[in-house]
């Protein structure tokens, strides 16, 4: 089968850090450059929790929830917890009637110990070791995705006497998409899932007919981040709902599910444009039908998995400035964070537009680098952003788009603690994560 490859949006060259478009819908401009987040002066939670902090808008997330829940009304809608977790995180989707994917024993144990039935809940990953199957199995998960055929065995020969664990397999439909090459996940030159192309897919589905022990319940995909178009996600439905059609017809199992995955863009700067969730739920809806009645099949319930569109638009991280210094033609400014609590610049090239929070500034704008506290040359949190030209150490600057793919992937390079994450809403703020301190770091290390 031939990969379709989908064009992605090319990023503006420029755009204002002056404009609050993709700040969070609670987002008041306030008075002497203070911007106001669920009610709460972004100054305030700097100076009470520190910085560098994340700050993420409870309302914010339970709005995209919603959002979700009205464009599909009749599937599964589960949220990707490598976007962000806490148990705080958990119990606001699972109030808003989001079930959950994750991809490891430690986010799974989290979202149980949170209070998320885990029925509810669909394993990921694609090696996932024996302590990830066994936890999955033991906490008795809704599904687990099969993602080679290693892991069908392994699996079976875990599952208890007598039951059955129910699973998907994660096909690679050929649909190219996503904002960057890192990112695409939906053809067969990268790690995940099983081929239509080459067969393998059909091959692991015959395998996992064979085992009493596993119940295959129907076909997953994830094709792709920051996909900006349904029309992706509309061809994938074609691919698969031709695939199910040839394993009714060659084992005579009718699959009951289908899960699409997630990927959905968000603006990441003023001028970017989101995908259209309705829009999606519409198109695929619509291909999902008319391809089943094509070939003769019942419509399977479907599945989608946001992670980045939940919680990215959320989040804001606060930072002061350490430096300012001019080398050569260029300006950069330095910050007390960087790539251990912000990884993606370096990983993907993401752009963001940093705004001075903490204080009023006439002075016009110029250009510069912002760049973290780290021992890399690429550490560089944005480049070529505008900022006052009085921009001096202390002041304190604000990185909208801040909630997934931070904290989850944030590390402990030089030993520089994690930082927290503080909620708002209702004109009140309150610690979800604290602060990783020195102790923690020491006591990680018992070589003595």
């Amino acid at each position: 089968m031939a990969v379709t490859t989908i064009a992605t949006a090319q990023l503006p060259e420029d755009s204002s850090g002056d404009d609050l478009a993709v700040w969070p819908a609670s987002t008041t401009p306030g008075e002497q450059g203070l911007p106001t987040v669920g009610g709460v002066e972004l100054h305030e939670v700097a100076e009470r929790f520190g910085t560098p902090v994340y700050v993420l808008d409870e309302a914010e997330v339970r709005e995209r929830c919603r959002t979700y829940k009205a464009a599909f009304p009749d599937a599964d809608v589960l949220y990707a917890a490598k976007a962000f977790l806490c148990r705080a995180m958990v119990r606001w989707v699972q109030e808003e009637g989001l079930g959950l994917d994750v991809c490891s024993a430690g986010e799974l144990e989290l979202a149980v110990v949170a209070g998320l039935p885990p029925e509810r809940i669909v394993f990921h990953g694609n090696a996932k070791s024996p302590e990830d199957l066994r936890a999955a199995l033991r906490l008795g998960v809704g599904r687990i995705v099969v993602d080679s055929t290693c892991e069908i065995s392994r699996l079976a020969a875990n599952v208890p006497a007598e039951s059955a664990q129910r699973v998907m397999v994660r096909v690679v439909p050929g649909v190219a998409a996503g904002g960057h090459a890192a990112i695409r996940t939906g053809t067969d030159d990268q790690k995940f899932g099983l081929s239509i192309a080459d067969g393998s897919a059909m091959h692991a589905v015959t395998r996992l007919l064979e085992q009493p022990r596993l119940e295959l319940t129907g076909l997953h995909c994830h094709i792709g981040s920051q996909i900006d178009s349904p029309k992706p996600y509309v061809m994938a439905v074609r691919h698969l709902v031709g695939l199910m059609a040839r394993i009714r017809d060659r084992h005579g199992v009718t699959l009951p599910e289908l899960d699409l995955g997630g990927g959905h863009a968000v603006a990441y700067r003023p001028g970017e444009h989101p995908l259209d969730v309705p829009e999606l739920a519409r198109k695929v809806r619509r291909e999902l039908a008319d391809g089943c009645a094509q070939v003769g099949l019942p419509v399977p319930r479907l599945a989608v998995e946001p992670g980045r569109a939940v919680v990215a638009s959320a989040g804001i991280a606060l930072y002061r400035v350490l430096a300012v210094k001019r080398t050569g033609t260029r300006v950069f400014v330095a910050v007390d964070g960087g790539m251990s609590d912000n990884p993606r610049p370096a990983l993907y090239g993401v752009r963001y537009t940093p705004r001075l929070v903490g204080r009023h500034s006439a002075a016009p704008a110029h250009s510069v680098t912002v760049v973290g506290r780290h021992c890399e040359a690429g550490d560089v949190l944005a480049a070529d952003v505008p900022l006052p030209e009085d921009v001096h150490p202390g002041d304190l600057l604000a990185v909208p788009v801040a909630g997934a793919y931070h904290l989850s992937m944030a590390s402990g390079y030089n030993l520089v603690g994690r930082p927290p994450v503080v909620a708002v809403a209702d004109g009140a703020a309150r610690l979800l994560v604290r602060r990783e301190s020195l102790e923690d770091l020491r006591a990680r290390d018992v070589g003595l």
